[in-house]
């Protein structure tokens, strides 16, 4: 799946089949549902969990949560829109799904 696809899957009632739970939490995040895309990133474990975890409270405007994330996950938080964050996440995510 390319972001184009991604994101033309956004005016659907679900998320596509097969994406990873990270990506789906990007998918409900996009769609405002905050509080979901939330409850899916909490329960995925590793550095990409605490990654998409940090942007969310980022984007929630808890800067002190996102900080906490952004340390579990071995990254800075970024100094770039919110929009180009979720895009960078995405992309990154769906490279990771590719088969090599």
């Amino acid at each position: 799946m390319e972001i184009e696809e991604l994101r033309k899957s956004l005016a659907k009632k679900t998320p596509p089949r097969g994406i990873s739970r990270l990506l789906q939490a990007l998918w409900y995040d996009a769609r405002g549902e905050w509080q979901h895309a939330h409850e899916i990133a909490q329960s995925v474990k590793g550095k990409a969990g605490a990654r998409v975890h940090a942007y969310l409270h980022r984007k929630e405007g808890d800067l002190a949560n996102a900080n906490y994330w952004h340390k579990r996950a071995g990254t800075k938080m970024p100094e770039i829109a919110l929009e180009q964050e979720w895009e960078n996440l995405a992309k990154a995510l769906l490279r990771e799904e590719r088969p090599s």
